[in-house]
């Protein structure tokens, strides 16, 4: 008994948390396209006047097409998490207050719990995975984190990440006031907001700094 427990308990340290849940979201995905397509034995005739490509849809997400089914009221939140596991897109309030879940569409910042995925049909959805480059190297906003160590607990930290970056392209001097309301649409439940400020004004030196060296 002793060697079958050291077994199981051997086995379970190799299996991450990152990757059970990655496990459940793939299983998720596949009892939810079919709960939507097999209801009832009364719905056939209803499901069979709906185009089918209404369901399944393309999405841009960090650059690429991701085919993906979607139910007409799925929001945008549960798509990237449960669908296409961007885990990253964390979601808090799940009713638009707390902005653990912002996204960037069209290098705009929203929240993805109060989008509905088949609305994005042909507009560039940006999440945190996205941020980096192609070669790895960090976006300057999540380098500023790591230098600054800017949040505790890091829930609403991608959400906080997607605000910056979306207010830093369109606002790249901000004074320390204007970032502040810049990213006010975000909650932070360890109320570090003095360090994350700290973070992301340090990140709008860095992106300055990467813009002078393109240049």
């Amino acid at each position: 008994m002793s060697e079958a427990n050291d077994q199981v308990s051997g086995t379970s340290k190799k299996v991450s948390r990152r990757k059970f849940i990655l496990g459940v979201i793939a299983g998720g995905a596949v009892v939810s396209a079919a709960s939507y397509r097999f209801l009832s034995p009364g719905s056939h005739h209803r499901l069979s006047s709906m185009d089918a490509g209404e369901r399944l849809i393309t999405l841009n997400v960090n650059g690429k097409p991701r085919r993906v089914d979607v139910m007409k009221q799925e929001t945008l939140a549960f798509t990237l998490r449960y669908k296409l596991g961007l885990t990253a897109t964390k979601i808090g309030c799940d009713r638009a207050e707390c902005g653990a879940c912002t996204v960037l569409l069209d290098d705009i910042p929203h929240y993805s719990c109060s989008v509905l995925t088949h609305t994005v049909r042909g507009r560039a959805v940006t999440t945190v995975e996205g941020l980096a480059a192609a070669d790895g190297k960090l976006h300057p906003v999540q380098q500023a984190v790591i230098d600054k160590q800017g949040f505790q607990c890091a829930f609403c930290m991608s959400g906080f990440l997607m605000a910056a970056v979306g207010f830093l392209k369109q606002n790249p001097n901000p004074t320390r006031a204007e970032l502040a309301h810049g990213v006010s649409g975000n909650l932070c439940r360890c109320q570090d907001y003095n360090k994350i400020l700290d973070s992301m004004m340090h990140a709008s030196e860095l992106m300055k700094s990467d813009s002078t060296r393109r240049s």
